[in-house]
């Protein structure tokens, strides 16, 4: 097992870690900017309005992104196992 290997799974990994919550990550994203812009309209301040479409959001995209995300992570475990005989040298 060589530095560059272990630089390059790395890599990998910080990739699909960053692709599979990606969708997640935006939703959120978007909910939470549009909920701001309606408090800062309606001058409400409540702390809870933010959190609880977030975590909405998130769940919903979850449940709809799961196949996607299986799939990646999938890909990804296969080449972590099929590369075992060459990082054992």
């Amino acid at each position: 097992m060589t530095q560059q290997f272990v630089i390059h799974l790395a890599r990998e990994a910080i990739y699909y870690t960053m692709l599979v919550s990606a969708p997640m990550l935006g939703l959120s994203l978007i909910v939470g900017l549009i909920i701001s812009i309606f408090q800062a309209v309606t001058s409400i301040n409540e702390m809870t309005l933010t959190f609880i479409p977030k975590i909405i959001v998130i769940l919903v995209a979850m449940v709809v992104f799961a196949p996607w995300m299986m799939k990646i992570l999938l890909t990804f475990t296969i080449s972590l196992i099929s590369n075992i005989p060459l990082v054992s040298h």
